[in-house]
């Protein structure tokens, strides 16, 4: 699979994520030209933008008809907000109480990634300050808003023929895009290391030898940083993806030296009586220390994720980890789909004939790490913190009908670690990964220009597969702060 377009789009409307922190306050006055598309990226702009025209989210009633003298209108020099892509503007974020967490005097560097930032807009805050805040919560009007595009979407939704060609060949698609596109569609994701610091670790001049696995490596947008920023000369990087357009674009660049990048086309979700037992060429079973996954769990279809996870397990050494980073339900680019697009609950068509799913938190914890779904829990912050029970009672439905293969959790069973031999059979449960990290990134990116609010949410995780082979240790910071809090808590003396 190749890097998702959607999470290029919301750049290309936007400043892109690792510049999400600087500011210029000023807004141009100057007209913009309107984005051209070339005849082969056409067919993209349905998938681009719902109206590519800024309006105002309503417009201005008349005067009120007064006895008194007409008086000139009050000047302002803020300029009205637009509707972000079918998104009313009158939707408002909820606020916090004003504290001033992003003031620059108290700026922090995040020492734990899975904190997500701390910029949160407060009361009195001026949102077109900065182009993106973090932790957003949505109001009412929001989530009622979602709910009913999502209604829409299921009434009518890609019809049968339509839903056969894009299931039977998702590669096609993807080779397609990459033939219109090439290397100037996505831009580098510098924000890796911050997001997942073992990346800058691995880098070091005295880190071990280590072997990374990317799947879905599209263009090369992550293995390239990586190996720019990269000291270690006993750094190996095994970049895959279904699409042959793509991998002959990473081996067609600069900066390829197969001494420590090597390029493959390659299915996650290859069947283990495929081409070297289903797994990556060059790779065995058990060779691999860390496995990045970017934007490309969602390509997958629902009934592939079972085989994706089994392959995975069977590639990776004991103590290996997944870095995975997704898009989650209730994401603009969910909300915004109009008809025609939908395939299955929380599962799209874009207009590029690429497909993208939109995960829950409790759900992801399910299929990789063998945790029963509570059906209470959403990802689309609220001000009453709670989701819609009739979609999630639909995703749960939706989980048991896909034959996962429910995995057995370590917790409640003595046997041990699957062989590789179990793993391939399909009729045994599914191996069950350990949930090191797991999160929901919800942040508002804006677009001072256009006067755009457009709200995104992003499931980050670190899965680890038990053993202490990898000598790459997996980050718990978070667990350690659990356990801090909770020893302070009960007054032992933390160490």
């Amino acid at each position: 699979m190749a890097t998702n377009p959607e999470e290029t789009m919301a750049n290309n409307i936007d400043s892109s994520e690792e510049s999400r922190f600087q500011t210029d306050n000023s807004v141009s006055k100057k007209q913009q030209p309107k984005q051209q598309l070339s005849k082969a990226m056409e067919h993209m702009r349905f998938a681009v933008t719902v109206d590519p025209i800024p309006h105002t989210s309503a417009p201005t009633p008349p005067p009120e008809p007064s006895s008194q003298p007409l008086q000139p209108p009050p000047t302002s020099n803020e300029p009205t907000e637009n509707d972000a892509y079918g998104v009313p503007a009158s939707f408002a974020p909820v606020r916090n109480p004003a504290s001033r967490s992003h003031d620059a005097s108290n700026n922090q560097k995040r020492s734990d990634p899975f904190a997500f930032g701390s910029r949160v807009l407060e009361e009195g805050d001026n949102i077109f300050e900065f182009n993106a805040w973090d932790h957003v919560t949505v109001d009412d009007t929001y989530q009622a808003f979602s709910e009913e595009q999502y209604e829409k979407q299921r009434a009518e939704p890609v019809n049968d023929f339509d839903r056969k060609r894009y299931n039977d060949q998702p590669e096609k698609w993807w080779n397609q895009f990459y033939k219109n596109n090439k290397t100037n569609f996505f831009k580098n994701r510098k924000w890796l290391s911050q997001e997942f610091p073992i990346l800058e670790e691995l880098g070091k001049e005295d880190a071990p030898e280590a072997v990374v696995l990317e799947v879905g490596a599209g263009a090369g947008n992550s293995a390239f940083p990586i190996l720019q920023q990269s000291r270690n000369k006993r750094l190996k990087i095994h970049a895959c993806d279904f699409s042959k357009k793509a991998v002959d674009l990473i081996r067609g660049h600069e900066l390829y030296n197969p001494e420590v990048i090597q390029a493959d086309v390659w299915d996650v979700a290859s069947s283990p009586e495929s081409e070297n037992n289903g797994l990556p060429p060059g790779l065995t079973e058990g060779s691999v220390d860390v496995v990045l996954m970017i934007f490309i769990f969602s390509a997958l279809n629902p009934k592939q994720w079972d085989q994706a996870v089994r392959n995975v397990w069977r590639v990776l050494k004991p103590g290996g980890q997944v870095l995975f980073r997704d898009y989650g339900r209730g994401d603009l680019a969910q909300v915004r789909f109009k008809k025609g697009r939908y395939m299955e609950e929380n599962f799209y068509v874009r207009g590029d004939g690429t497909r993208v799913y939109f995960f829950e938190q409790d759900e992801l914890e399910d299929i990789w790490g063998g945790k029963e779904r509570d059906t209470q829990t959403g990802n689309v912050a609220t001000a009453a913190g709670k989701g819609n029970s009739a979609s999630e009672q639909g995703l749960a439905d939706k989980l048991s009908s896909l034959d996962l293969h429910e995995p057995t959790s370590p917790e409640s069973s003595h046997t041990p670690q699957k062989s590789n031999d179990d793993v391939e059979n399909l009729h045994t449960p599914r191996p069950v990964f350990q949930v090191a990290h797991i999160g929901v990134d919800r942040r508002m990116l804006v677009n001072r220009q256009r006067r755009l609010k457009m709200y995104r949410c992003w499931m980050q995780a670190v899965f680890r597969k038990a053993g202490q082979e990898s000598e790459v240790p997996t980050s718990t910071l978070r667990q350690d702060k659990e356990q801090d809090a909770e020893a302070t808590k009960n007054g032992e003396e933390v160490v």
